[in-house]
């Protein structure tokens, strides 16, 4: 059996966000009792809580919205990338050293340890230079273990822009801790909100099959 890395932080009102976003909320519309066979919860939050798929309507007026976006980017081979050291901006050439060969989809990983219970502006993000390298290398969707493809001070959001320019994907707010670099399967399906600026995925890695033995030569 393939093996399968879970690379979603766990959703609850613990859950951090952006300053003045809405966070995770959740009450109880229908509790199992006597008179009632179920339990049924209303949920309120940020569609950027946890991991999450922007989509261009986050950052253009005319951008489309999550739920007409193609799945084809969220799902395929991608590879993971280590930039451990990167600092405040993931230059190319933190990257371009395992670019070879590389799939469509790329993961960095630049925290040792993922912020899954309290808001950090003290985060890496792309350069924009660098999301135009990875375009130009043929890269479709990139993603990264913190809340944002900018720096949380960016009002330009240049990387978010060139994502705009080159017609590219994005997740955010990955747990990469557990997960060596190199490639895998990604599946990361956001979902169908008609118009919504972007939608939290259930992300997962799975291990590539195994190519199959070569026949016994007779």
């Amino acid at each position: 059996m393939q093996r399968l890395w879970d690379i979603s932080p766990q959703v609850s009102a613990r859950s951090p966000v952006f300053p003045g976003d809405t966070p995770y909320s959740q009450s109880w519309s229908a509790s199992i009792s006597d008179s009632c066979p179920v339990n049924v919860s209303a949920i309120t939050l940020s569609p950027h809580v946890g991991a999450h798929a922007d989509a261009p309507l986050h950052y253009s007026r005319q951008g489309a919205a999550v739920g007409s976006l193609p799945l084809a980017p969220f799902l395929g081979p991608c590879r993971v990338i280590h930039a451990l050291e990167s600092g405040p901006l993931i230059q190319p050439w933190h990257l371009q050293a395992e670019m070879t060969g590389a799939p469509p989809r790329i993961l960095v990983r630049t925290r040792r340890k993922a912020c899954v219970d309290a808001w950090t502006d003290d985060f890496a993000a792309f350069a924009p230079e660098t999301v135009d390298m990875l375009s130009a290398l043929g890269v479709s969707l990139i993603g990264l273990d913190t809340p944002s493809i900018d720096p949380a001070s960016s009002k330009s959001l240049d990387s978010h822009q060139a994502i705009l320019r080159n017609d590219m994907r994005v997740l955010e707010n990955l747990v990469l801790d557990d997960v060596a670099p190199g490639d895998y399967e990604l599946i990361a399906l956001p979902l169908a909100l008609a118009d919504a600026d972007a939608s939290p995925v259930r992300a997962v890695l799975r291990e590539l099959a195994s190519p199959p033995a070569p026949a016994p030569s007779s």
